[in-house]
């Protein structure tokens, strides 16, 4: 079962789902010839909320819950839905459920705690694990729920809340392709699609994937603090490190928009990303990987986190690096 406008190709001998030109399936449009889906969204936070705005406008029946009631409330009443009350209720009305949480203790305890969906999840439903996850929990929560008929499988998220608002994100999913193909209608309205292979697959690309990010962001930020020193102006050096081969996403779209602005506002926060870090370590320890830089690089923002808060944006990394280096980004240099 595919989504309209789904196609595939091989890129690099990976198997990838893109929309085609007719976009029939990005958020905002209602043009979707496959099956439509029940779907239940747990977690209606910075990502979640505009997803599940994404699945309602490709014309899915969606319902949500989160754990603060008049959030859900608010997005519901915003949208001309219900909102589930429990848990149970959302998985029982639901044929696919999608989890996007702060962190895999957070989705163990929605699956399988006390108050949790799984004894409400009928054989055949499937859960998409959209969290940013520890891949081995990944891996011992679809065996649980396997014994029961019930499907999950991991598909993490990369491109923040502005694409998460446009339905343009990137989506990692680890599970056999026939399932992650069966899902297509539901993820195609939430972006792109990339399968990177078994179950827990997902998260851990995920991870890897914010170990770059992040490494890419503290590279760029000590240049700009050093060029600025040496006389060249902020601005300039964003502008010639997108035309160069310094170019990344941080030069990109964070420097100029969260960094030079003094905004630190991205809405991703500095504790998510710590996490993420933390992740990609577990996996390179848990297969005899040593990595010097991943450890620096994980420490640096482990101490950002420590000095500015948890829930500082991730951008305010910045912040520490100039104290570290003694000098604002745009400061003169000395006379």
């Amino acid at each position: 079962m595919r989504g309209a406008g789904g196609s595939r190709r091989h890129e690099g001998g990976r198997r990838s789902h893109r929309r085609g030109e007719s976009a029939a399936c990005r958020c905002g449009s209602t043009m979707m010839t496959a099956l439509q889906s029940r779907v239940g969204l747990v977690g209606v936070g910075a990502m979640g909320a505009p997803m599940a705005a994404c699945l309602i406008k490709a014309g899915h029946q969606v319902s949500v819950f989160d754990s603060n009631q008049e959030r859900s409330a608010a997005f519901a009443k915003e949208h001309g839905i219900q909102p589930a009350a429990t848990l149970a209720e959302l998985a029982g009305q639901s044929d696919a459920v999608i989890t996007i949480l702060p962190n895999s203790a957070i989705v163990e305890q929605v699956l399988f705690g006390e108050a949790g969906m799984a004894p409400a999840l009928r054989r055949g439903a499937m859960v998409i694990e959209m969290t940013s996850g520890i891949p081995s929990k990944t891996v011992a929560f679809s065996e649980r729920l396997a014994a029961q008929g019930v499907l999950l499988f991991d598909a993490p998220v990369s491109g923040g809340v502005p694409r998460a608002r446009s339905g343009e994100l990137t989506i990692m999913a680890g599970g056999e392709k026939s399932d992650i193909d069966a899902a297509m209608p539901i993820l195609s309205a939430l972006g792109s699609v990339i399968h990177t292979g078994r179950i827990g697959t997902g998260h851990a690309m995920k991870a890897l994937n914010n170990l770059v990010s992040s490494a890419g962001f503290l590279i760029g930020i000590e240049a700009l603090l050093i060029g600025s020193r040496f006389g060249i102006e902020p601005e300039t050096m964003v502008d010639v490190l997108n035309v160069s081969t310094g170019m990344n996403n941080s030069t990109q779209k964070k420097f100029k928009q969260y960094v030079l602005s003094r905004k630190f506002d991205s809405g991703f926060a500095m504790s998510l990303m710590v996490k993420d870090l933390t992740i990609a370590l577990g996996i390179a320890h848990e297969n005899d990987v040593n990595a010097p830089f991943a450890e620096l690089c994980r420490n640096l923002w482990a101490g950002a986190s420590a000095v500015l808060g948890p829930q500082a944006d991730h951008t305010a990394v910045a912040l520490l690096s100039e104290r570290l280096a003694g000098t604002q980004i745009g400061d003169a240099p000395p006379a």
